[in-house]
């Protein structure tokens, strides 16, 4: 099964810019996108073979998730069940036969770690979610989790040290996360491996020279490790400042 996740920043202009060419090559099973900042029906996407799901945030043009799915879902859940959490658009979980498909987009801890406060609350909240789903059967989550867990997973790690994305908080709760039982399947295949990133700001050429971070994942549930087969960052794949990632596995 190919599994692809992309932070698109913009869906319509990233239709603009061969998001099209991209799915219909890469082909995946299900593809799920963050940032998509829009709602169904704001630009003409002709996808026969996948159905839609949406989650737009209630501020217009802002934030927002949507998966396109080629396997039939048995539950769709918008959110992770919290008002507060949820005005944003920033989940979807779909249940499939065998397992949980999370699309995330976590919220970015801002200039100064101006919301680092409520994105430590989101953390714990959204922690607490994928550990009720992971008594329920596997989970694998894919998105923009907005944070570099070590210092292989950026360029430039000690001018970026507790800059957001990169602050001990953030890394902090990275770590809980997986000791809660998941899996960064990328750092799984590939412990070692360096300058292999998903993300590149606008400034400074930051792309050209391919000083980026790795922020886009996929996490799955620790007891379905070993279906993990293989981990691609497509960085030569553009239309957004994110690269997009695929996992492939056999479960």
């Amino acid at each position: 099964m190919l599994l692809t996740s992309w932070n698109v920043n913009g869906l319509r202009a990233a239709l603009k810019k061969g998001f099209m060419d991209f799915l219909n090559e890469n082909d995946p099973n299900i593809i799920g996108l963050q940032e998509t900042k829009m709602v169904q029906g704001q630009a003409e996407i002709d996808l026969p073979k996948y159905e839609e799901i949406w989650n737009s945030a209630d501020k217009k043009g802002y934030s927002g998730t949507a998966i396109f799915t080629k396997e039939k879902p048995l539950n769709i859940s918008l959110g992770i069940g919290i008002e507060e959490h949820d005005k944003e658009g920033r989940v979807i979980t779909l249940e499939l036969e065998k397992f949980f498909f999370v699309n995330v987009y976590t919220p970015n801890s801002k200039e100064k770690l101006a919301r680092i406060d409520y994105r430590v609350k989101w953390e714990n909240a959204f922690r607490n979610y994928l550990m009720i789903l992971d008594t329920l059967k596997p989970v694998i989550i894919c998105g923009d989790l907005n944070v570099a867990h070590t210092e292989i997973d950026l360029k430039n790690p000690k001018a970026n040290r507790n800059n957001a994305g990169f602050s001990d908080q953030e890394r902090g709760k990275f770590s809980e996360l997986l000791e809660s039982g998941f899996v960064d399947s990328f750092r799984y295949l590939y412990p070692d491996a360096i300058e292999k990133y998903t993300w590149w700001s606008y400034r400074f050429n930051a792309r050209v020279n391919n000083a980026g971070w790795r922020i886009d994942y996929f996490l799955v549930s620790d007891r379905i490790k070993d279906s993990v087969k293989d981990f691609i960052i497509h960085d030569k794949v553009e239309g957004s400042d994110h690269c997009p990632v695929s996992l492939i596995i056999d479960i």
